[in-house]
């Protein structure tokens, strides 16, 4: 075990990993060093998710595995989503945690280590209860670096009333990081040879909302994109329906940096089940959306996610769902069951479809969207792709193209060895559900 060393898991989402890298940053700068095993740290971090039972479940089970092994000496730190929703819970139910940081303060992790070493033998509760996340972030980068792609947070947390979803319970309203602070970090990721940044908020539509900016992520695109000349992929994650504006859309059409490709979680299709959500439900317009985008840019990737199984979805809501989906053919589509959450809106209508049904429609989703995804892929066959390498060896190539964002969506498969951290053109020659193949193209 070396003194002033941590080790780090981080779960959930990518808005997460970059929490768990500006962590680790900050504890770099005073002096600790990170180690790749948990028996070799004097300090365990576990920035933990607490979006659904699963995940929840995830992040109680790593820390109660890292509580088990914990050496006389070592921390035991709880961060993130779950302490900040599930404090009580997360205190009574796992011996061995030493120290408990929430999401919303989470640059106050060095003054918890500071405090626990003093006084080693009781647990510490950094969870004051702010109205949202907190503006000060130490002069420490909100990036997180995989490859060559970086994800740079430009927003937290959400004002939108969605029935179902506790990120609102975890990380409170909307509050927008300064431009100023956003354009520096993506010119320190330009000057680190990054090839993709992928701005990501829980809702980028509603980027400078609480700023007073007014279509604010078009305007923050526009100051960003003449920063970063040499960062030829800008992605945005995720949009909510109904607010992307003709002049984000405009934008992006015109501007060859910006990816075309948009991921507009809808949730569903039935005006009676997004009603109960309190999502937007005239599907009218989301139609007229979608041909606007697509009118806009011809080639643009879209994905979207759906829950199936929300309170009182009956099989005709359902089937709609279905009928919307062979009916707009998205390029990718994300799926999950209704998972009951205690403090949400929602929570007066209780789970009453059974686990079974749930999954049964889960299937059937899936399995048209298998067919739709393989359709999509299938145009691509004879056509070049520009394709970001992610890894190479065994004679292969594995990358992404513009119309798949890392984690969640497909992959290129290469037959030959590129360098990973560059983009190269690939002629494509097979399609499968998710993945392309092909070889490199010279012209």
């Amino acid at each position: 075990m070396k003194e002033n060393s941590f080790f780090l898991v981080s779960l959930g989402c990518a808005k997460n990993s970059v929490d768990s890298d500006s962590m680790a940053s900050l504890l770099i700068q005073n002096g600790y060093q990170t180690v790749n095993k948990p028996s070799q740290a004097s300090v365990m971090i576990v920035n933990t998710c607490g979006f659904i039972a699963s995940a929840r479940q995830e992040s109680m089970d790593v820390l109660a595995d890292l509580a088990k092994k914990k050496k006389p000496g070592q921390l035991l730190v709880a961060a993130g989503c779950l302490t900040e929703r599930s404090r009580q819970l997360m205190s009574e139910s796992i011996e061995g945690v030493d120290g408990f940081i929430g999401t919303r303060r989470w640059m106050d992790i060095l003054d918890l280590l500071n405090q626990l070493k003093q006084n080693p033998t009781a647990p510490r509760y950094n969870l004051p209860e702010p109205a949202a996340i907190s503006t000060n972030e130490k002069g420490i980068s909100r990036t997180s670096v995989q490859g060559g792609s970086a994800y740079l947070k430009i927003a937290d947390g959400c004002r939108r009333p969605c029935a179902f979803c506790s990120i609102p319970l975890i990380k409170g309203t909307t509050v927008s990081r300064a431009p100023e602070l956003i354009l520096h970090d993506a010119e320190t990721l330009q000057v680190a040879g990054i090839k993709e940044v992928i701005l990501i908020a829980q809702d980028t539509t509603d980027y400078g909302s609480d700023l007073g900016m007014k279509d604010g992520l078009a305007t923050l695109l526009e100051n960003l994109l003449p920063r970063i000349p040499n960062i030829p992929w800008v992605r945005v994650l995720y949009a909510y329906p109904g607010f992307i504006t003709d002049h984000l859309l405009e934008f992006m059409a015109k501007n060859q940096q910006m990816v075309h490709y948009l991921d507009i979680p809808l949730q569903h299709a039935s005006p009676e089940v997004l009603k109960s959500m309190k999502r937007p439900s005239n599907m009218d317009m989301v139609r007229e959306s979608l041909t606007k985008i697509r009118s806009t840019m011809a080639d643009v990737s879209l994905r979207t996610t759906f829950i199936v199984g929300y309170p009182g979805e009956t099989e005709a809501q359902f089937q709609m769902l279905l009928d919307f989906m062979e009916e707009i053919k998205f390029d990718h589509v994300g799926a999950f069951t209704f998972s009951f959450e205690p403090g949400t809106p929602s929570e007066p209508l209780g789970d009453p479809i059974p686990e079974e049904v749930k999954q049964e429609r889960l299937e059937r989703l899936m399995k048209l969207q298998e067919r739709i995804s393989l359709e999509k892929n299938q145009h691509w066959i004879g056509r070049t792709l520009d394709v970001l390498i992610e890894g190479k060896g065994d004679g292969i190539s594995v990358g992404r193209s513009f119309r798949d964002a890392p984690e969640i969506d497909g992959l290129v498969l290469v037959e030959e060895e590129a360098e990973p951290g560059t983009i190269v053109q690939v002629k494509i020659t097979g399609a499968m559900t998710h993945d392309l193949t092909g070889y490199l193209f010279t012209p």
